[in-house]
Parts: C-alpha cells; structure tokens; sequence
C-alpha cells in the first residue's frame, strides 16, 4: 500500500515511516522542510504547505491512504477537502488523549486538574475529532494516545481502548511514539476503527 504520512519529519511522523517500510508499504513523506524528512528506500519526499487543500490534494496524490502525524494548526476541514480533491478516502489522525474520558466519567480537558496553560496547545484536536465525527464520506479513525506520549522503545505490546483512557497498574496512561505508530499501522491494515476513535496505552 502507499501511504502519505503528514508531518512525516516530525517524531511521530519519523516513527509512521519505519513501521510502514518495516510492514513493507510505501511512503509519501510529506512537510515543508525537505531537510527534516525520512530519507531510506521506499520513501518519496514531497514538499508541500499543506494547509492549502489545493497543495494536499497535489501532495497525496497517489496515496491509497492518508496518516496525519501534524500539529492541529491545520483545520479538519483543511485535510478533508484536501483529500476528497485527491480522491483519497482513508484518512487515520494522530490525535491527543485529552478529548478521552478520564475514567470517572469527565473528559480529561474538563477535569479540574488538567494544566491550564495546556488548554490552548490541545483544544485543536478536539475541535478536529469534532469535526471528523460530522464527516459522513471520508474513511477516518481517531488516534488517541495515551496522556504521555513520548520516545520510548518499540515494544510492540500494549492494551486498546475506545473512548476511556487506558491505565496500567500503577495508574500511569503511556506509550511511546514507536508503539502508537504500531497502533496507528495496525489501524490502517485492519481497519477495526471505522469513523471512530480509539486509544492504546501501555
């Protein structure tokens, strides 16, 4: 399958592509510094600001589908209209975990003792799952990772979840960018997420 990963020199992005050179895909690095993408066999670097719908569209192109690893300074409504000008219909976002219920029944944005000066730096991909959900021709998934998202090593185990966040037994809700981007690859080929969210943790 080739695959066009947004914010592909990004970390999550970097780890995208070596899980699918590793499944064996294709990839479609695209950014707007040539000198951050993934150089290796199986990846073609493309250039693009891709908060013009008509330079995404150009930009995945050929993809069957579409991974955004990018910051949510790009509108929902950016990316779809970017895609359905390409013609592509699968789309998988790599989200934030605090549109997730924080297992009491209270989104973690809402909970009284979530940081207020991460407020701003997070309320764009709620308002970019809020807007997936109205999308009614597009493919997408919904990635939530889990609170710490952070390098790590790819230790290719870790539990799933829907809208609740996943806690391990010491009430911690982590992965690592290698393993979200299994999640993520995992998603694409089993398609077990249809217009929906999910999340993973270890």
């Amino acid at each position: 399958m080739q695959v066009a990963v947004l914010g592909a020199g990004g970390k999550a992005g970097k780890e995208l592509t070596a899980e699918l050179l590793r499944r064996g895909h294709s990839v479609i690095a695209i950014g707007r510094n040539a000198e951050k993408l993934p150089v290796a066999e199986g990846v073609e670097q493309r250039v693009a600001d891709v908060s013009d719908p008509a330079a995404l569209a150009g930009a995945v192109t050929g993809a069957d589908a579409v991974i955004s690893a990018l910051q949510f300074d790009v509108p929902a409504a950016t990316i779809i209209s970017g895609l359905k000008q390409a013609g592509v219909n699968r789309l998988i976002v790599t989200g934030g975990a605090a549109s997730l219920d924080n297992g009491k029944g209270v989104r973690v944005f809402d909970a009284p003792e979530f940081p207020e000066f991460l407020r701003p730096l997070v309320i764009g991909a709620i308002h970019f799952l809020d807007a997936l959900r109205e999308e009614r021709e597009l493919n997408w998934s919904f990635f939530s990772p889990a609170m710490m998202f952070v390098e790590g090593p790819r230790l290719g185990s870790f539990r799933t979840g829907g809208d609740v966040m996943v806690f391990n037994e010491a009430g911690e809700s982590k992965i690592s960018y290698a393993d979200g981007a299994i999640a993520m690859v995992d998603e694409l080929e089993q398609g077990n997420h249809p217009r929906a969210r999910w999340t993973a943790a270890y």
